[in-house]
C-alpha cells in the first residue's frame, strides 16, 4: 500500500497507478496503459476514504491490465472532456462507462459491451408498483434536470400519462421519492442498483428494456490491436465469472443471465455497429 501511494503522489492529483500482472511491463519494455474515468460517477468511479478512486471500474480494467501483463494509470476527469482527451493521444483508451452508439462508433473504436445500460425506476418500498408502462398513468416522476432519463421522460409524460419533476442532481431526484414528493424516479440500471443497495427504504422497479444499449471501452481508429487485445481478456473475465462477481458487489444484485457482464459476442466490438470486425477468434484465458 505504501508503494502504491507514492506512484499514486508522483502521477499527481486524481490519477491512481496500479502495478498489474506477473511481470512488470518494464521488462517487457511496455508503457504502462493509460486510461481515465469520471471519478464522481459512483458507484462506477467515486472517491476513496483516504484517498484516490474506487468502484467497479477500476476493479474491472486493473483485471483487464493484469491478465495482460501490464501497468495501468487511471485518471480521473471530467466526462465531457474523455474523447477529446483520447483523440489528442492523451489516454490509450477509456475506463469510463462509455454507451455505444452509432455516431461514437462512427468515430472511434469500441469493445464489446461488458454491461448494458439501460433506464430503470426505482420506487419507495411498499409504494407504488410499476410493473408495465400502463402503471405510469398518474404518477410522478423524478429526474435529473437535463439527463437521458429527463429527455427520456418529457418525451413520453404525455404518451403515458405522467408528470415529471426535475431536480439538479440524481441524489436530490431520489430524496423527493423519499420524502413522498415523487412516485418514482428514473435513472440508468446500475447506479439505481447502487442506490437502492444503500437505502432498504428503496427497491428496484420497472425496466424499460427497449433503451438497453452496451456499455464499452473506446479506443481511437489506430488501436486496433490494443482493443481486441483488451476485448480477449474482458471475454475470459465474463467466461470465469470475474465480471459477474464485480456487479454483484458493487450493484448489490447478479446481472440477468442475458446481460453483458455473462455473454460473450463472435467478433470484435459490437455487432451491427461501425467498427465491428465479425472474424471468429477464441481468447486465450489462463
Amino acid at each position: 500500500m505504501q508503494i502504491l501511494s507514492r506512484l499514486a503522489a508522483l502521477a499527481g492529483a486524481g490519477a491512481i497507478i496500479a502495478a498489474l500482472g506477473a511481470a512488470p511491463a518494464a521488462a517487457q519494455g511496455q508503457p504502462p496503459l493509460r486510461c481515465a474515468v469520471d471519478g464522481t460517477f459512483a458507484p462506477h468511479a467515486m472517491p476513496r476514504m483516504g484517498g484516490g478512486v474506487e468502484g467497479f471500474q477500476i476493479d474491472l480494467f486493473q483485471e483487464v491490465a493484469r491478465r495482460m501483463g501490464r501497468q495501468l494509470t487511471i485518471d480521473s476527469a471530467s466526462f465531457s472532456g474523455l474523447i477529446p482527451a483520447l483523440n489528442a493521444g492523451r489516454y490509450d483508451f477509456l475506463c469510463a462507462p462509455t454507451t455505444v452508439t452509432r455516431e461514437r462508433a462512427e468515430n472511434l473504436l469500441f469493445t464489446e459491451g461488458y454491461l448494458y445500460t439501460y433506464f430503470q425506476f426505482i420506487t419507495r418500498r411498499g409504494g407504488v408498483e410499476l410493473r408495465t408502462t400502463d402503471d405510469l398513468r398518474g404518477k410522478r416522476i423524478s429526474v435529473n434536470k437535463g439527463s437521458a432519463y429527463d429527455t427520456w421522460a418529457q418525451a413520453n409524460a404525455q404518451r403515458y400519462g405522467f408528470t415529471v419533476q426535475t431536480y439538479d442532481t440524481q441524489p436530490d431526484a431520489v430524496q423527493a421519492v423519499l420524502a413522498g414528493r415523487a412516485d418514482a424516479n428514473l435513472g440508468g440500471n446500475t447506479v439505481v442498483a447502487y442506490v437502492v443497495k444503500s437505502n432498504r427504504q428503496l427497491q428496484l422497479s420497472l425496466a424499460l428494456n427497449d433503451t438497453r444499449a452496451h456499455w464499452g471501452a473506446p479506443f481511437r481508429k489506430d488501436s486496433t490491436a490494443l482493443r481486441n487485445q483488451v476485448e480477449a481478456a474482458l471475454e475470459c473475465m465474463k467466461r470465469d465469472g470475474f465480471i459477474a462477481r464485480i456487479y454483484e458487489q458493487w450493484f448489490g444484485a447478479a446481472p440477468p443471465a442475458d446481460d453483458a457482464a455473462r455473454v460473450s459476442f463472435p467478433g470484435f466490438g459490437v455487432p451491427g455497429l461501425p467498427g465491428y470486425d465479425a472474424t471468429p477468434h477464441t481468447p486465450r484465458c489462463s
